[in-house]
């Protein structure tokens, strides 16, 4: 196992998106979709506060959280990682992408590489993932990359995940 943090924070990128680190100058434009522990950011203050937080998560070894960025555009569309359970082996996903960049594709791009990352990089053996029941999009993404649903949890919450035993 690989936990971070490591000596230069990863970046990774396909031909439509790059995942880096979230710079505090973006944080303004990702107020609406920054969220630490299921609470949503109201203000810039807040919205510093949580990544301070991600931040200091990452330096003690138990996340990674990336910046989803647009190629084309070079904008910040969105934040993406892995949160708790990496010293066993196992990572949460957590992903959120600003409302007018959903649906293009965005999250598949994500996904890919960060589960190519996690296993290879990290050594995960199983990748978890929750969404909603109405989160229909996500629930056939997660699907269509192999993901199988292990549980119904309480408020409406499904739980994915993606062993490496089954799945890859």
């Amino acid at each position: 196992m690989r936990l971070p943090p490591y000596e230069i924070f990863p970046c990774l990128g396909d031909e439509k998106i790059l995942l880096r680190q979230v710079e505090f100058s973006e944080l303004n434009e990702l107020i609406e979709i920054s969220f630490y522990d299921q609470i949503q950011a109201k203000t810039l203050q807040e919205a510093e506060e949580m990544q301070v937080k991600i931040n200091k998560d990452y330096f003690n070894g138990n996340a990674i959280q990336w910046g989803i960025v647009d190629k084309l555009t070079n904008k910040i569309v969105g934040t993406f990682g892995y949160h708790g359970g990496l010293d066993k082996g196992e990572g949460e996903l957590g992903a959120v992408l600003l409302p007018q960049y959903q649906g293009k594709g965005y999250m598949a791009a994500a996904l890919k590489l960060a589960i190519d990352f996690g296993i290879n990089q990290i050594g995960l053996h199983r990748i978890l993932a929750l969404t909603t029941k109405q989160n229909e999009r996500a629930i056939k993404l997660l699907t269509r990359l192999h993901f199988v649903k292990v549980a119904e949890l309480e408020g409406g919450e499904l739980e994915y995940e993606l062993s490496k035993n089954k799945s890859f």
